[in-house]
């Protein structure tokens, strides 16, 4: 069997390496790549999110990993931030991007689907597409194309005009001429030839409309994102691998995990709002790149399970038996060889089941959790038990002379706005991003007005805002703010008989990128009101005043961001300042050796970040989560949603930020922050990330892998038992039998190297004297 699967590998990598059209086709068990029938094992991978330099890396990970194609949107925000104004450079260079995919010998999937003049920007990138022959029809990896994305979840806002829409987006698609299918997620209504697909993190029940074309779950969720003031979400693997099974059991074709690798939100770029610089999704490899065991891992040996089937899978006929108590038989039975195989399945969120089949074989099936049975009568792979190392991630930071930071400063000017002094006027308080167009988080909004009598001294400011910052300054003091999606801020105010400045900061956090109407939601001030109240009641609605407006920050203007702004050097000065709103700069040396690097951010507020004039993003160290929901214990067991299984309570959202290792000169390097809300930047540090602990608990019949990463090696073998071992990583004890050799066995094996192999076996330790139960080896190794 494996080496037909060898020869099968072998023969895709030919196929995606010549230049002759590729022919894909489907059919409802099967996608039919040059008459070999299929399943597909992708991820997203957004180039956006990370950088040219870390691609290959990525890609190849993803290889080695079982997937057989990468897919990713096209970022039509980051494309044209201008109408007609186009950006494709840098890390915005899909095309290569694709070639690299091919290049590794894998499939590409295309997503596309602009909110605004669709057909000017699909055919654009159908065009660039089609000259660079990235399209299978043209011997490209494209395989699979996506116009629209999850319209069918706020379809019903629209009414017949929505059905219209989505029959114009398949017309439009398909006039293309691709060569290649086109699909549509979230879409039962999709006209034909477009696929139907399902989004979610379970899809096994997903039956599309048409029975003609192949049940595809095109968004299989590997976790969650995070917003700021949010706690760190994760999905456990083993409920990730039970939703893949299951989706394979109910006759699923193709999975993609969203996302493969989330990468970060450079720049602006993050939207919710709120979400956080960081998207690293709980994916399988993790935000900087590096794999997140042991979800990499477990998913890597279920996609070799699922392939040993493959052939029996895309050309058999299935029965499911059903037990009862949430357990069901799946069979796949190929009438012409005969072959046959199973999907052994236990959907009771408590009970494990004992299953006895009609051979007399007999099965213990975890709850929640799915058996792969090759032949039907051999467990080749369970989801509930992981046997793949766990990794510990550490950040370590330098500890010579060089890591000390030495800081200069400068000042945000912001006297213009305190005085009022705007760009233009308007007699009323305008919606923010129609006024900023979106080139800058950052809008004032500037008023004067008179009072007179005592009255005023005990005066209340409110505000209504549509979201996401306010800052209020009245004569020249900041006198609060307040932050949330929609809030009412309320503060005392104490107003000088005769004239006063009111000016009001509003930063939005990210635009709203999804839903029904989201382009018309407001944000900022938007017709406010904005309403002073003094000590007797006696109100002043400023909203129809003249309102002076300029849109963002003089050091924006200027750059000072950028190193080589004629206007940097001459702004900074080694004298400290105590600043509310203003930019800390620092130079520094790039961390030796290879591991990611981040810059660890406590102590200041919030602002944005740059390294030597590339954004590493927004920052917000300030945002502490709330310090309940966190529990120790993670039950993979029962249904999975983004408020289970959480971690990082009472911590800031985000701490670290990435600093690729593209970004950094091999000498002299400068940070500069934009602080808005007054940070200290005294406990800014550079660290870098690795592997620092290795742990595993794999039961017998196994073999375990341990590996560092970045050319360390395992220097200590923590702990070792072969046989009953109890507690988790961190805390392993041994249980009441062990194998005499197992540490031994491990540090002759294991260290010094940077990987090493065991296989979990009597055969390898040595009789024990455990009672007829299935052994384990659990070890906790330091790289």
């Amino acid at each position: 069997m494996w080496n037909i699967w060898i020869l099968v590998i072998y023969s895709t990598l030919l196929c995606l390496c010549r230049s002759s059209a590729i022919e894909v086709d489907y059919d409802p068990k099967a996608l039919i790549i040059d008459g070999q029938r299929k399943l597909i094992f992708s991820g997203a991978i957004h180039y956006p999110r990370s950088t040219p330099v870390m691609w290959p890396d990525l890609i190849q990970k993803a290889k080695d990993g079982g997937l057989d194609a990468v897919e990713t949107y096209i970022f039509w925000n980051a494309h044209e931030p201008i109408r007609r104004q186009y950006n494709f450079e840098g890390n915005l260079d899909f095309i290569k991007f694709f070639k690299l995919v091919q290049e590794a010998g894998l499939y590409g999937i295309l997503r596309l689907g602009p909110y605004n003049e669709m057909r000017i920007f699909v055919t654009k990138i159908v065009d660039m597409c089609k000259e660079a022959e990235l399209f299978a029809s043209q011997g490209g990896p494209i395989i699979l194309a996506q116009i629209e994305n999850e319209y069918g979840n706020i379809m019903w806002a629209y009414k017949d005009k929505g059905v219209a829409y989505v029959n114009w987006c398949a017309e439009m698609a398909a006039a293309q001429n691709i060569g290649v299918p086109w699909i549509m997620c979230q879409q039962q209504s999709a006209p034909p030839p477009i696929i139907s697909t399902c989004n979610g993190f379970y899809c096994h029940t997903f039956k599309p409309k048409n029975t003609l074309i192949p049940k595809m779950f095109t968004e299989n969720w590997t976790g969650w994102f995070k917003k700021w003031g949010q706690k760190d979400p994760h999905r456990p693997a083993e409920d990730l691998a039970y939703s893949v099974a299951r989706f394979f059991q109910a006759g699923g074709v193709l999975i993609n995990y969203y996302t493969y690798h989330g990468g970060t939100n450079f720049g602006r770029t993050s939207g919710g709002p709120f979400i956080t610089t960081s998207y690293d999704y709980d994916a399988p490899l993790d935000e900087f790149g590096n794999l997140n065991q042991p979800k990499y891992g477990h998913l890597k040996q279920l996609h070799a399970a699922i392939k040993v089937g493959e052939r029996v899978l895309t050309n058999g006929t299935a029965t499911t038996k059903v037990y009862g108590n949430g357990v069901e038989l799946t069979t796949y039975t190929n009438s012409i060889t005969g072959e046959s195989f199973c999907f052994l399945s236990n959907n009771n969120q408590i009970e494990e089941a004992t299953v006895v089949l009609e051979e007399g074989n007999i099965f213990v099936v975890p709850a929640w959790s799915v058996s792969i049975l090759g032949g039907c009568n051999k467990e080749i792979f369970n989801t509930a038990k992981v046997n793949t190392q766990t990794s510990i991630m550490v950040k370590k930071q330098m500890d010579d002379e060089t890591a000390k930071l030495s800081w200069m400063w400068t000042p945000e000017t912001i006297k213009d706005t305190l005085l009022g002094q705007g760009i233009f006027t308007a007699r009323q308080l305008l919606e923010q991003k129609r006024v900023t167009s979106d080139v800058s988080d950052y809008l004032w909004y500037m008023a004067s007005f008179d009072v007179n009598g005592t009255s005023w001294k005990d005066a209340t400011l409110s505000v209504k805002s549509s979201g996401q910052v306010l800052y209020a300054y009245v004569n020249g003091h900041l006198i609060g703010s307040q932050s949330g999606y929609a809030f009412q801020f309320k503060n005392p105010v104490s107003l000088m008989p005769g004239t006063n400045n009111l000016t009001l900061l509003s930063v939005t956090v990210g635009l709203q990128n999804y839903g029904p109407f989201f382009d018309k939601g407001p944000e900022g001030l938007n017709g406010g009101p904005v309403v002073l109240t003094d000590n007797k009641n006696v109100t002043i609605d400023l909203s129809s005043n003249t309102w002076k407006y300029k849109i963002g920050l003089n050091g924006e203007a200027e750059r000072l961001h950028d190193p080589k702004s004629p206007h940097a050097r001459l702004q900074f000065s080694s004298e400290f300042l105590e600043l509310f709103i203003g930019m800390p700069m620092t130079e520094f040396k790039a961390p030796p050796g290879t591991d990611p690097v981040v810059v660890d951010l406590q102590g200041m507020g919030k602002g944005h970040a740059w390294i030597n004039g590339n954004s590493i993003g927004r920052f917000w160290p300030a945002r502490i989560t709330d310090s309940n929901g966190c529990g120790t214990e993670c039950d993979y067991r029962g249904k999975y949603n983004e408020r289970k299984c959480l971690s990082n309570c009472g911590n800031p959202s985000q701490r670290w930020y990435h600093v690729p290792r593209s970004f950094l000169n091999d000498d002299n390097n400068t940070l500069i922050l934009f602080e808005e809300m007054g940070g200290n930047p005294s406990q800014v540090s550079f660290q870098t990330v690795t592997v620092g602990s290795i742990c595993a608990n794999v039961s017998e019949g196994n073999t375990l892998e341990l590996s560092c990463q970045g050319g360390q090696t395992i220097s200590q073998i923590k702990f070792a038992s072969f046989g009953d071992p109890q507690g988790k990583c961190g805390s392993f004890q041994k249980g009441s039998c062990d194998a005499d050799l197992s540490i031994s066995y491990l540090e002759k094996e294991c260290v010094g190297r940077k990987r090493c192999s065991i296989d979990v076996s009597d055969a390898t330790f040595g009789s024990t004297e455990c009672a007829n139960f299935t052994k384990r080896l659990a070890v906790e190794a330091i790289c």
